[in-house]
């Protein structure tokens, strides 16, 4: 678990914010793996929850009902929110070849995960957004890869409030099209395995270790924050890269 304590403009009170990221349930994780992780975050007291997608591993085969039930225990008065994620899609049967076969029904079974995900407490949202506050708006943002990214349907609606925008893969921070107050992101697991001096080899970015993990900047100085996760992608490995459980302490500036 880490903490960041940062203003953000608009905000009038205090907000709390813990953000879990490619929880990849299925090929490499279960239900115990979940199960620490919603415990973890429920002792922080988060005002909401957000989780950055990849939610679902793409070549999973388990059944989703024992993520399900670990993630309706998530504990947020101000809610829990969710994006979509490259393995999600994948898992739904929309990207074909690299995830498995392309299934004709994938938007059909899109709309059945989240709608389990609705009955777990969690909300998704698809280039949509919610207020959480009258000061407080969260957009999230459909996937880069294989959904229809759309970021200022995410932010219609925000008006003067501060913005917090969930986006799975950073590699849409140089697109964004106006400042946005804070955007958390997912995707890279901060390279997954890292070594001394060098860093990650592999970071599934176009922009290299620029977006692999930490504090960054997108387009028109907007920062982000780009999370190291909590699964395992490619291989059940980490090196030097840990799990993370973000805890954004956000105040008025």
């Amino acid at each position: 678990m880490t903490r960041h304590a940062r203003a953000l403009p608009g905000l009038r009170a205090p907000l709390s914010v813990a953000f879990l990221t490619d929880l990849h349930y299925g090929l490499y994780i279960g239900a115990g793996s979940v199960a620490a992780w919603v415990d973890a975050t429920n002792a922080l007291q988060p005002d909401v929850v957000l989780l950055g997608g990849d939610q679902l591993d793409a070549r999973m085969d388990r059944p989703e009902d024992p993520l399900l039930r670990e993630l309706a225990r998530l504990q947020a008065p101000l809610g829990k929110y969710a994006v979509w994620g490259n393995h999600d899609y994948g898992n739904f049967g929309r990207a074909g070849r690299r995830y498995g076969r392309r299934r004709a029904d994938w938007q059909a079974r899109r709309e059945a995960f989240a709608q389990a995900l609705a009955g777990a407490g969690v909300t998704v949202l698809r280039n949509e957004g919610r207020a959480l506050r009258d000061d407080v708006w969260v957009g999230g943002v459909d996937d880069m890869w294989f959904g229809q990214p759309d970021i200022p349907a995410a932010l219609a609606g925000a008006g003067d409030r501060a913005t917090v925008l969930v986006i799975h893969n950073p590699d849409l921070l140089p697109d964004l099209p106006g400042p946005a107050g804070l955007v958390v992101c997912g995707h890279t697991h901060g390279g997954q395995v890292r070594f001394p001096l060098i860093g990650a080899p592999v970071v599934p970015s176009r922009y290299g270790q620029r977006f692999a993990m930490g504090w960054v900047k997108g387009a028109y100085g907007s920062p982000a924050f780009v999370s190291r996760g909590l699964g395992m992608s490619g291989v059940p490995l980490r090196n030097l890269c840990e799990p993370e459980i973000a805890l954004l302490l956000l105040s008025p500036p």
